[in-house]
């Protein structure tokens, strides 16, 4: 063994020892392995800001092999993860090895495949220090901000609670929608709607009224609606203008971090921090069949759309095998990266656009696995396909001074549209057909109504609008997203109500006293500039030390201040009520936020100490014993269902509970297999099932 190669994780080992010779031996740090101590600061603000790295302790006999390793070895490399992180990590091995910063001894693999490890392996550079520095000044900032107003929120608020550089301002913007919410006054409002059939058509088609004696209709209430109803009782409708154009819609980019955590939330309902562990395994290597070890797609963590020109051909090639000839465009299409992209990396794709999804099924992955390659290989190669061409049609219909507006279209050309289309919020493009109508036809009315509606409320964040809130206010970069996410649900700031996201009370209260005392810190803007100033140092524009006294100071004065204004002051966190009562007093019960989450205790405290845990009743009842099913959570935070009288019914679950009874037995259904699946009745000797969508069978 003369050649040893550090990478950070484990499951990366096998796929790279595949494209090496037996000369090269690779072993895995597993993340970090130095970092600043837990128990203090470990940051020297009055040197410099010179921070006081030591080796994690649970990592020593990691450190041990690596050293025991590395001196039997002729050359180290070290292959951290391409980005700032996986650079610091090569920097602290560098220091716990010896090594000599000026030589040649850090690569990078930008996808786990043979070219890829080759070209890794054939350039290797030395350590960048300012993607060092850069992950510095990060780590420092973010200590600096935990360390100093975490010990202020314990003295104000309570004990255990933390504050975060990015943390606090992705609380403020939850918070922010929720009061947006709850100040929103809904108003009234009527829409005008008519059916209408061509001569020669089979279908109607749907069109809405947009003018009134050539002006936008007032329709406020019933009474216009009923006004405007009236007049056109009787009336002639006929088609007095129609507009034929030709539209041409392009594909979608190919994902970066943000595009492909958002689309995995839509399509796949997959929450950002599933989507990136399954785009690891993905980048890392899995096992394919007749192939071995293969790392699947390029580098997870990218907010660049730039293609390669070797993945571009390799995409083409397959597009005319699969497609034909016209589904390559004409020209490369073309993506724009935002203006502080990181263009480092290309966009997330396969590494071997010949594997398909189907190639891909039938070796050992997991259902998660391949519905995410699906999602990145569709998405990359109906990116590098031709455009849809669509016949538009708009249509202006005329009837006692009223005109109404229908559009359409049908597909030209499919182009993308035949492998890929990105999802909507929306309800999408209109499906009317207008082929059939010509200009001065009359119509036939089918029927015409006037619908009631109000203004809605701006929506709940979901983690993929918030992520894409993120990505369009500079908040943190593609790697910090999911850890953001992952720690204000964690630390009880945000909770879940579905796929929605809502502050928590004690969240409100938090964000209340920040925004109060540091408005820096939770203001988008300072923070988006952070991030651009840690760009810099990235680029070598600006020192990282520079980066913290410009931040420190104003931080350090902001908190003497608020220090002063909240001396002798607490604040307390209102505690939400319940229509349930104690069990021993009669008192009402609320909720209230421990160290293990929440809890429900008695309103009387502390005359009365009665606390019981918090449980979610599902609707259903037991097919054993009929007493109520609970969502419950396993160890790993994974929901199942089981029985409110566990342990003495041991009924338990993944199916999901519905309202719906069985037909034969009267038991409650379940739904088993997600949206696509069946309904299953689960008591014993019943064995009723349908299929969802399906009517019920003859019982």
């Amino acid at each position: 063994m003369s050649n040893l190669i550090i990478v950070e994780s484990p499951t990366k080992i096998k796929t790279i020892k595949r494209y090496l010779s037996g000369d090269y031996e690779v072993i895995a740090s597993r993340g970090h392995l130095r970092d600043l101590p837990k128990s203090k600061l470990g940051v020297d603000i009055e040197n410099n800001f010179e921070p006081h790295y030591i080796n994690i302790k649970d990592k020593e006999p990691i450190i041990k092999e690596i050293k025991k390793k590395a001196k039997k070895c002729d050359h180290v490399y070290l292959a951290g993860d391409p980005d700032r992180e996986g650079e610091a990590i090569s920097w602290h091995l560098a220091q716990i090895l010896g090594l000599d910063l000026n030589d040649a001894n850090r690569v990078t693999f930008k996808e786990l495949t043979a070219s890829g490890i080759k070209a890794g392996m054939e350039h290797p550079r030395q350590i960048d220090m300012n993607l060092v520095d850069a992950q510095q000044a990060r780590r420092v900032l973010d200590r600096i901000v935990g360390y100093k107003l975490s010990p202020f929120l314990w003295r104000k608020i309570r004990r255990g609670l933390s504050a975060g550089r990015v943390q606090s301002v992705a609380v403020k913007m939850i918070c922010d929608r929720e009061e947006e919410i709850r100040k929103f006054v809904s108003t009234e409002y009527w829409s005008v709607d008519a059916e209408f059939l061509a001569k020669g058509a089979k279908k109607p088609f749907s069109a809405k009224l947009e003018l009134v004696d050539g002006k936008k209709p007032e329709l406020l209430s019933k009474e216009q609606t009923d006004a405007a109803l009236e007049r056109l009782d009787g009336a002639v409708f006929t088609a007095a203008n129609v507009k034929k154009s030709v539209r041409r819609k392009s594909p979608a980019a190919p994902f970066t971090t943000s595009t492909l955590q958002q689309e995995a939330s839509r399509r796949l309902s997959f929450q950002a921090r599933r989507t990136m562990k399954v785009a690891q395994e993905l980048y890392e290597g899995l096992e394919i069949q007749d192939m071995g070890p293969v790392g699947l797609i390029t580098y997870m963590r990218t907010d660049s759309q730039r293609v390669s020109d070797e993945a571009r051909a390799q995409a083409y090639d397959f597009i005319k095998e699969k497609y034909g000839e016209n589904y390559i465009p004409e020209t490369p299409n073309k993506y724009k990266t935002k203006g502080n992209a990181q263009d480092a990396h290309e966009a997330i794709r396969p590494t071997h656009p010949e594997l398909t999804p189907d190639i891909v099924k039938r070796s050992d992955v997991t259902a998660d696995q391949y519905k995410l390659y699906k999602l990145i290989w569709e998405r990359f190669i109906a990116s590098q396909m031709a455009k849809c061409i669509m016949n538009t049609v708009s249509v202006d219909i005329e009837a006692a001074g009223c005109i109404f507006k229908a559009t359409g279209y049908s597909v030209k050309f499919d182009g993308f549209t035949a492998l890929y289309e990105e999802s909507r919020d929306d309800d999408g493009e209109p499906k009317n057909d207008l082929s059939a109508v010509k200009k001065g036809d009359e119509l036939q009315l089918k029927s015409l109504s006037g619908n009631q509606h109000f203004t809605q409320p701006p929506p709940r964040y979901t983690e993929a609008t918030l992520v894409k809130a993120f990505e369009e206010t500079g908040i943190g970069r593609p790697s910090t997203y999911v850890p953001t996410i992952t720690t204000i649900l964690a630390r009880n700031y945000v909770e879940r109500d579905g796929k929605q996201l809502k502050p928590s009370v004690l969240g409100e209260v938090t964000n209340q006293l920040m925004s109060e005392h540091f408005d820096k810190i939770v203001d988008v803007k300072f923070t988006a500039n952070m991030e651009n100033d840690l760009d810099k140092v990235e680029n070598g524009e600006m020192q990282w030390t520079d980066t913290l006294k410009e931040f420190y100071g104003e931080f350090e004065h902001e908190l003497e201040e608020a220090e002063v204004a909240m001396e002798g002051k607490r604040v307390k966190v209102p505690c939400e009520e319940t229509d349930q009562v104690c069990e021993v007093c009669g008192k009402p019960m609320v909720i209230k936020i421990g160290r293990f989450g929440k809890f429900m205790a008695c309103s009387g405290f502390p005359d009365c100490t009665f606390t019981k845990r918090i449980v979610q009743e599902t609707g259903g009842n037991c097919p054993y014993c009929g007493k109520k099913v609970l969502l419950k959570k396993s160890k790993k935070g994974k929901k199942y269902y089981g029985c409110e009288d566990n342990p003495n019914c041991r009924f338990m679950t993944w199916d999901v509970p519905m309202e719906d009874k069985c037909p034969k037995c009267g038991s409650t259904l379940f739904r088993k297999g997600g949206k696509n699946g069946k309904l299953v009745c689960h008591k014993e000797g019943c064995g009723y099932e349908k299929d969802l969508g399906e009517s019920d069978k003859d019982i």
